[in-house]
């Protein structure tokens, strides 16, 4: 299913309000949703890409302006995709094996999910992580 014409144009503003040229935005359209041009976007690439830019900086303004997976105390949608792009960095995978990244949250951090991290229980994967992916570079 492809974007409605308000999402087409938040990416749009979003692309701007954070200064990026086309090379850029390309880049993150590839490599957060694995799409090379937002005609090519369903839901839930839109989603992720907003996630992005969410942790870039961007922040929808206007009323009733969508929150992209804000949950109080819980991990944020930007902690949750850079788990998962760390994950995929680590095991050198075009996509993420959800199976494979949920027994390892439930062994080291007894979690069963990623949609059960709190906010510090994120961070405490995303230091796991970086320091797994830097012992195994």
């Amino acid at each position: 299913m492809s974007l409605t014409r308000p999402q087409t144009a938040i990416l749009q503003i979003a692309k701007s309000k954070l200064a990026l040229d086309d090379e850029t935005y390309r880049q993150v359209l590839v490599r957060v949703a694995g799409v090379t041009s937002s005609k090519e976007l369903d839901n839930t690439g839109f989603q992720a890409v907003m996630g992005f830019f969410d942790y870039a900086g961007f922040r929808p303004t206007g009323k009733g302006a969508p929150r992209y997976g804000n949950r109080p105390g819980m991990a944020s949608f930007a902690q949750l995709e850079l788990i998962r792009e760390l994950w995929r960095e680590l095991h050198h995978e075009t996509e993420v094996n959800d199976e494979a990244l949920a027994g390892w949250l439930l062994k080291y951090h007894k979690v069963h999910s990623l949609r059960f991290l709190t906010t510090d229980a994120a961070r405490k994967v995303i230091t796991a992580l970086k320091a797994w992916k830097s012992g195994a570079a």
